[in-house]
């Protein structure tokens, strides 16, 4: 029988999942936090949909022997890759994924256009295909992938003058084409959402799905009666690159912590 004090597993290609980890603890601050950060092999988005879902099944097995009672693919690429196949292979266990927000920025946008930031992987992905289908058919939809910014960002750099080139050089032919809401389609970008908001007007609305992760966790989690009661336990991470780059990261990131360690499946 599953205890309401086992911890929540997440992971991510990098460090971007730690922007929902984030949201998740705001929201559920009673549960516990395990957190994989697969840096060895970051970023998915240029690798096949295949290596990606192989990946996921290791990192499902190391929280599955850890007594995860739920998992969340903090990691949009990853989930558009495997999240049905850890469904088939878990059907009983609490799994939730990431999607770019189309449908809240398709009822948001005033001026019928929607840009999106996220990985040629997301971008490129029949469940996005699907998404535009369902929610985005009244309106404009330009995509713009960026590769780069997941490197920059798993340094911890979220200012220097070549991420903001970079970024800038991503955003204004977004801007350009009129869009007056952008999506952040990979959680590595919500960490960028400082400097966006000194790259765009004012009204141009920025939307991530981080929250909304969250509060799917809380349901699936109260619908198995599964929620912690507390206390927690302090998160604990692992990565399969370099831990000592994972821990100088965090303070910038989340918070600085001692629990990170080697994952070597």
């Amino acid at each position: 029988m599953v205890e309401r004090s086992a911890p929540v597993g997440v992971m991510d290609s990098g460090v971007g999942g730690l922007s929902v980890l984030a949201e998740i603890q705001r929201l559920l601050p009673n549960e516990s936090l395990l957190y994989v950060a697969d840096c060895g092999h970051v970023p998915y988005g240029e690798k096949s949909p295949d290596y990606i879902r192989q990946r996921c099944r290791r990192i499902a097995e190391f929280f599955q022997a850890q007594g995860a009672k739920a998992m969340v693919l903090a990691c949009n690429t990853a989930t558009v890759a495997a999240v049905a196949d850890l469904r088939e292979l878990y059907p009983h266990w609490p799994l939730v994924g990431m999607e770019p927000a189309v449908k809240p920025a398709a009822a948001a946008t005033r001026s019928g256009v929607v840009g999106v930031l996220a990985t040629t992987g997301t971008l490129q992905s029949a469940k996005f295909a699907a998404l535009l289908d369902r929610f985005a058919t009244d309106v404009q939809v330009i995509t713009q992938p960026c590769p780069g910014l997941v490197e920059r960002i798993e340094t911890g750099d979220l200012t220097s003058p070549q991420l903001r080139q970079l970024l800038l050089g991503y955003v204004q032919p977004l801007l350009a084409a009129g869009c007056d809401t952008l999506i952040l389609g990979c959680t590595h970008y919500p960490f960028l959402r400082q400097l966006l908001t000194e790259m765009v007007p004012a009204d141009v609305a920025i939307i991530d799905t981080g929250a909304a992760v969250a509060r799917q966790l809380q349901r699936l989690l109260a619908a198995q009666a599964l929620l912690a009661d507390g206390p927690s336990r302090e998160a604990s991470f692992w990565s399969s690159g370099d831990p000592l780059a994972l821990k100088r990261v965090l303070p910038v990131l989340w918070q600085p912590s001692d629990r990170v360690e080697c994952f070597t499946l």
